[in-house]
């Protein structure tokens, strides 16, 4: 049971805290209610039932707990509740890009993300400003979702006045009336809608399901959860980043590293075709990987090398 609960999970980060099994006897310490769903499998391993939307948000609040510090979080029925170690691959990647032109990672309040997306759950934030102290300001354009992430920030003092939110009123757009004339990003970070529609967003459920349970089903069980903005565009992953890349363009100043997720390395083509166009002048993608999901991240800067490295985080 000893080497199970120590095996490395495959292609994530090596600072990742959650790069090996989980240990649900040390996380039901942290939260009591994970004892309901915690069983033996046939393997003899501990674990819990990943298709179970009420399992899932009782790992996510011992893992917000024992690792994190948080001790209030909980999402409304229906909202995403998103796996936390390969949110944390994101934020580490983040920090090494950080690095790469800083020289060392930036901690503290000097180093200001900006969340596009930033859903009920408040996760990448909360990560970020955890274990490298950066500030956030978190968008949305669901006004139910930011009201729980203010929840989430009251509820638990280590995050106040480390992240503000502001809600994107016109749907249209991803940083007009988001970044403001004297606001400076280190980065920002997006997890884009990947569906084209509700329906693909379903089939995509799914498969997710299927493939958990190696079963078959076909009835949708949210739990993964997900209202419409979080899961599914027009257009898809593509068009909503291509957007986002359109956008970037008009604020090259004031943003160390746009990023995002890619999920489809299909799109990849178009999505360099696109930073090209704007002019960026560095563009980085970075390889991630969570046992047999494979994403990346794509990076791209308008500021010259030189400019990089002399950014002055606040």
């Amino acid at each position: 049971m000893k080497s199970d609960k120590n095996k490395e999970k495959s292609g994530l980060h090596p600072r990742n805290p959650h790069r090996f099994r989980y240990d649900f006897a040390q996380l039901a310490e942290s939260n009591p209610e994970l004892k309901n769903f915690i069983f033996t499998n046939q393997h003899n391993i501990e674990t819990v039932d990943f298709s179970n939307p009420e399992a899932v948000k009782a790992v996510n609040k011992a893992i917000l707990t024992s690792e994190y510090g948080i001790k209030n979080w909980d999402i409304p029925q229906n909202y995403l509740c998103p796996p936390i170690p390969g949110r944390a691959d994101y934020i580490h990647y983040i920090a090494d890009l950080l690095a790469s032109t800083n020289g060392e990672i930036p901690h503290g309040d000097g180093v200001l993300g900006l969340d596009i997306g930033i859903g009920a759950n408040c996760i990448y934030p909360i990560i970020g400003h955890s274990t490298f102290g950066w500030n956030f300001v978190g968008t949305d354009i669901d006004a139910n979702a930011l009201e729980n992430c203010v929840k989430i920030i009251e509820e638990n003092p280590s995050l106040n006045g480390a992240i503000s939110l502001q809600q994107q009123l016109n749907s249209r757009f991803i940083f007009k009336d988001i970044i403001q004339p004297e606001d400076k990003f280190a980065f920002t970070l997006c997890n884009p809608p990947f569906h084209s529609s509700q329906e693909e967003a379903n089939k995509g459920t799914l498969r997710k399901i299927n493939a958990l349970e190696n079963t078959k089903t076909k009835k949708v069980v949210l739990n993964f959860g997900g209202q419409n903005a979080e899961l599914w565009t027009k257009g898809g992953e593509l068009a909503f980043i291509n957007q986002m890349i359109y956008e970037s363009a008009k604020y090259p100043m004031q943003c160390l590293w746009f990023t995002t997720l890619v999920s489809k390395s299909s799109h990849l083509s178009s999505i360099y075709k696109t930073i090209d166009k704007v002019k960026a002048s560095s563009i980085k993608t970075i390889e991630m990987a969570q046992g047999q999901k494979t994403s990346r991240i794509v990076a791209w800067s308008f500021l010259s090398e030189s400019q990089q490295k002399s950014w002055k985080f606040q």
